[in-house]
């Protein structure tokens, strides 16, 4: 019999930590898999027999919108503990079709009923609330990289947690750590230099926490509580002691008083600057190399006042945050106008492949969701590796901006008198729901133009060699139909590459495509997202060219990009 745990990254190029404990709670395997391919070849040995498999993901989500029912029924318990679980639901784009752990578990051919009584099963667990309740934990260890969290408080965090864990060998039932595998997690939380060399090693001791839920479920099922069921999902975890009550938030250490923090975060201010320049840099640059069509990329760093304002909040006389360097998340903001709305989806695709994507909120459903028309926005909290902030990226479609903007100019700037708030809200409900069916039939304006209708483009001189863009986009637009159109100015860009390769004619132009097999650039390729025209041609020319289009004087400040694409053309 093997315990196994799995804490199951959101995108399969994150790593994935895996831990697999014998019928004795003995560590036998620990180390971290990043595709499910690898996961299942990891753990094919240890699941032939009978197994037990705690996945710390959603295997089972059916709301539309919110939480699910056992995450509310778990917050209930646990979010005073800094324990509450974060939302799942069919609007997040993880969870639309099936969710990754369920995809896992059903390679693995396991039953994922929690009252089953077979064999070879599955049961998603949730590590926090787990720590909280095994350990006595007035809060959670802060091991997880959050806004303030420098490498030593995360190191510290962590360290204790690997301690906690050292000491279940006198537990019931016992967990016994005590061999090479790890040894070495712990050397490596010891030694590590960056946050992300902790994220690794965090992830496989979260594993097996995981694997160690798993051995308690079933040796102690009196001593567990599976909040929700098997319709509308679970979670499993041992139960909440009666008598454990949350450490009181005012025994944070001294300092933390608001006038500390917003001198802190004044001090801090430069670098926060820096880092939104950097987040703005390379959200742009993501974009860029998609082709997707957007209007704007901007970022602002929150401003000390509007952190003061902020931090300053209360509710019912208790403040809203009473560690706020921490716990506000949007101190660097980076906004995505587009054009469409099929392009907020795609943008939040290529950010997920890019960060690791900490929250996802979808406004506009949720505000769907209760019958209303209002603010629609996507905000994603993401981290990216090597910078030392996390950042929230709003995408929103002009049409949304343009109401999200006048409405907040309006509603919370400026002065309404009481005897004309229910009017301004009639019409702004209105406003909205008319932008909405805007936003639809731009939408069809666009997939109509991109079935028969040419593209705009910028004109050229007359002794320009180039092929005009105006005609190269039309005639992309008939090449690739099914691609959205690009940016002006990337068809401009495009036509100088397509110079630079010697090529002056749309019909020599039509030769070079002829010979690129494009069913199979598209399969190696894997889109996430629909394409631009100008990225289709971009991908075509390398891979017809390889090494030479690489080398293209106007191609030089992107070399690493593009021979990590001709590997992954290549790749067959």
């Amino acid at each position: 019999m093997y315990y196994v745990g799995v804490d199951l990254a959101w995108g399969e190029r994150q790593p994935t930590g895996v831990a697999v404990l014998d019928a004795d709670g003995r560590l036998v395997a620990v180390g971290a898999a990043r595709g499910d391919d690898e996961i299942v070849g990891l753990l094919a040995s240890y699941v032939e027999g009978d197994c037990l498999v705690a996945l710390d993901a959603p295997l089972i989500v059916r709301n539309p919108t919110g939480n699910r029912p056992a995450e509310a029924a778990l917050n209930k318990d646990f979010a005073r503990f800094d324990a509450g679980a974060h939302p799942s639901n069919t609007g997040k784009p993880e969870f639309r079709d099936q969710p990754r752990a369920a995809r896992v578990a059903a390679r693995l051919g396991l039953d994922v009923n929690p009252r089953s009584g077979r064999a070879r099963r599955a049961i998603e667990v949730y590590p926090h609330p787990a720590t909280v309740a095994l350990f006595r934990l007035g809060r959670t260890l802060k091991y997880k990289n959050k806004p303030g969290r420098d490498l030593e408080r995360l190191r510290a965090e962590l360290l204790a947690l690997v301690h906690l864990v050292e000491g279940m060998a006198d537990a019931d039932p016992a967990l016994h750590v005590d061999g090479p595998p790890w040894r070495a997690l712990r050397s490596a939380v010891e030694g590590a230099t960056r946050k992300s060399e902790l994220r690794v090693v965090e992830d496989q001791v979260d594993a097996v926490v995981c694997a160690y839920i798993g051995l308690f479920a079933d040796r102690r099922p009196q001593d567990t509580t599976t909040y929700g069921d098997l319709e509308t999902g679970y979670i499993v975890t041992p139960t909440l002691p009666a008598d454990l009550a949350p450490t009181p938030r005012g025994s944070a250490p001294a300092g933390l008083d608001l006038g500390a923090a917003v001198r802190e975060y004044a001090e801090g201010w430069p670098a926060l600057r820096t880092a939104t320049d950097q987040y703005v840099d390379l959200v742009t640059r993501v974009l860029d190399e998609a082709g997707i069509n957007y209007l704007t990329v901007t970022g602002r760093a929150k401003s000390v006042n509007s952190f003061a304002a902020k931090a300053a909040r209360t509710v019912a006389g208790l403040p809203v945050f009473t560690d706020p360097l921490r716990e506000i998340t949007d101190q660097v903001g980076v906004r995505v106008i587009t054009y469409v709305h099929a392009d907020v989806q795609a943008v939040a695709d290529l950010l997920a492949d890019e960060a690791t994507v900490i929250d996802d909120r979808d406004m506009g459903q949720e505000t769907a969701s209760e019958g209303r028309f209002g603010y629609s926005s996507r905000h994603l909290l993401i981290d990216v590796e090597g910078m030392d902030r996390i950042a929230q990226i709003q995408i929103r479609t002009v049409l949304q901006h343009a109401w999200a903007e006048f409405e907040h100019d309006i509603r919370y700037k400026g002065t309404i008198p009481d005897e004309h708030v229910p009017d301004f809200d009639r019409r702004f409900t209105l406003a909205a729901g008319l932008l909405e069916l805007a936003d639809r039939e731009f939408s069809t304006i666009r997939q109509r133009i991109q079935q028969g209708a040419t593209a705009a483009g910028a004109t050229v001189a007359d002794d320009d060699p180039r092929i005009p863009p105006r005609e190269l986009a039309a005639f992309l637009a008939g090449q690739y139909a099914d691609a959205p159109p690009s940016r002006t100015d990337h068809y401009e860009w495009i036509a100088a590459l397509v110079l630079e390769l010697g090529i002056t004619s749309l019909a020599a132009l039509g030769d070079v495509l002829r010979g690129v097999d494009a069913d199979l650039l598209a399969e190696r390729m894997d889109y996430r997202y629909p394409p631009g025209a100008v990225r289709r041609l971009d991908d075509a020319l390398l891979w017809t060219y390889g090494e030479t289009y690489v080398d293209l004087r106007a191609n030089a400040d992107r070399v690493g990009a593009l021979r990590s694409r001709l590997a992954k053309m290549r790749q067959g």
